[in-house]
């Protein structure tokens, strides 16, 4: 197993992201966690961060954790084949990258995948 995905799951398009992963990442690499439940929040405040700011994927591999784009890149690259060719975007710094991702998640429940 490659690590942990935290995620929305209240978000439509949080859950197209996992189905996405599911569907492409082969052999069952990532453990996929609600935020919103015990476990995950168990994890974000191990992890000191906030388990009420649920806008955010956190990717936890290796007793590290990524967030925003940085996980992002992080699984697309553990996903293997093509994917992992995106994690070369890690050379933009993260504060540009994650205002991009920061752009998408407070505007996701608007977005006609993110609806429920």
């Amino acid at each position: 197993m490659s690590g942990t995905v935290l995620y929305d799951g209240e978000c439509s398009l949080c859950n197209n992201q996992v189905k996405f992963i599911t569907d492409h990442e082969g052999a069952g690499r990532f453990h996929l966690v609600p935020l919103q439940s015990e476990e995950g929040r168990r994890m974000l405040r191990s992890a000191g961060l906030s388990d009420t700011g649920l806008d955010t994927v956190v990717y936890k591999k290796d007793a590290r954790y990524f967030t925003r784009s940085s996980a992002v890149l992080n699984i697309l690259k553990d996903m293997g084949g093509g994917w992992k060719l995106f994690y070369g975007f890690i050379i933009i710094p993260a504060f540009i990258r994650d205002f991009f991702y920061n752009l998408v998640a407070r505007n996701r429940h608007r977005l006609p995948a993110g609806r429920r």
